[in-house]
């Protein structure tokens, strides 16, 4: 064997061997999860938002196993996303770029066979451009603003819009669409007043296909559904809504690799500026994960992980690339260099790390870190 191929494996054997944390991706679950999205909305088609590459976890990867579930529309927010993914799916799959597109992006847009969401007249204007210079009919889906006032059509746009639309255009539009703001909340006022909306604008834009359910939109009911779901964070294992227990399976699991271990006396200072002071005699072990590694910082003295079903507690501030834990409940030697700890897994859901570090389960799961060996089954 040629020398360099045999550095080349002693190298992937060392990263693999030693690897300081291990993120594992069950595509089987997340083709599950696809498959019960799909049940629930029937006959309505079910798409996969596959942005931040896939929420951390490998759009090429994910995207090739939600296609082999059937999905064809998939869902990015920048351009530059949609570019990277082309060559990875068949020609008969949509990729959308629900950002739409900045200027200069058009051309190649058009030649990847990539539609974009045009969210306002300005860019309207950019791709009917783009139609006329290339002398063919473009595809499109238009977004509105039914009361998140971030992306889409806002009202005083729309009449301009519906003239445009009347006077003849070389933008094929494919379908309608508006993005729910509170879907998580299934008893929120706020989606009951999206939806009004929404149903206003299909009555000013009659016989366009439209586009409304997010992952909890899903959960929200047929009212909802329109054509074409949506669904992110509930494929990849996240709970689509506050409140009842999550119905997807998780997708992602990680364990961490201890780095250290050690016995404090009572009194000592642990982890920068010695936020926490042991009250007793401890053992902490120091595992190789940190805010780099996506557990942030406001973690520290709230979090934990996890050993074998026992709850390990962060002590002291999150670092960069560490994080202190007390093992002081397992006994003797359980924890050695080397030994694995469970940050996500049957014991720690994504949504348990969200509430301890006071934020969302799509924060945590698209800040997972690229120093994990990633396994995917």
């Amino acid at each position: 064997m040629d020398s360099a191929i045999l550095v080349s494996h002693a190298r992937t054997a060392t990263i693999t061997q030693g690897a300081t944390g291990f993120l594992t991706i069950d595509l089987a679950a997340l083709g599950r999860n696809y498959r019960k999205l799909v049940s629930m909305l029937v006959p309505v088609r079910a798409g996969a938002v596959v942005k931040a590459d896939a929420y951390g976890l490998g759009a090429e990867r994910v995207a090739k196993t939600l296609y082999a579930q059937g999905c064809r529309h998939f869902f990015v927010a920048q351009f530059v996303e949609a570019a990277r993914l082309r060559p990875a799916l068949a020609q008969d799959a949509q990729i959308f770029v629900l950002n739409g597109l900045q200027p200069g992006n058009e051309i190649a847009c058009a030649d990847l066979d990539i539609v974009p969401v045009l969210n306002s007249l300005a860019q309207w204007q950019q791709w009917s451009a783009a139609a006329r210079a290339l002398k063919r009919c473009l595809p499109a889906v238009l977004q509105f603003d039914t009361g998140m006032s971030r992306l889409g059509f806002p009202p005083e746009e729309r009449a301009e819009l519906a003239t445009a639309l009347r006077n003849g255009t070389k933008i094929e539009v494919l379908f309608i669409m508006s993005h729910l703001a509170s879907a998580d909340e299934t008893e929120g006022q706020q989606n009951s007043d999206q939806l009004a909306e929404m149903s206003c604008i299909a009555d000013e834009f009659p016989g366009f296909d439209i586009s409304f359910a997010n992952s909890g939109g899903v959960f929200l009911g047929k009212a909802y559904h329109g054509v074409l779901a949506r669904p992110g964070i509930a494929l990849y294992g996240g709970a689509p809504s506050a409140g009842p227990a999550n119905p997807m399976e998780p997708v992602v699991s990680l364990d961490v690799a201890v780095v250290q271990t050690r016995t404090v006396s009572p009194g000592t200072k642990v982890g920068y500026g010695g936020a926490h002071v042991a009250q007793r005699e401890m053992r902490l072990a120091t595992i190789a994960a940190g805010y780099a590694d996506g557990l942030p910082r406001c973690l520290s003295d709230r979090g934990a992980v996890y050993y074998q079903g026992t709850r390990l507690p962060i002590v002291g501030r999150v670092s960069m690339d560490s994080i202190t834990v007390d093992m002081s409940a397992l006994p003797e030697g359980a924890l050695t260099l080397g030994s694995l700890v469970e940050v996500l897994g049957p014991h720690q859901t994504l949504e348990d790390i969200a509430r301890d570090a006071d934020t969302i389960s799509y924060e945590i799961l698209t800040g997972l870190g690229d120093r994990y060996l990633r396994q995917y089954r």
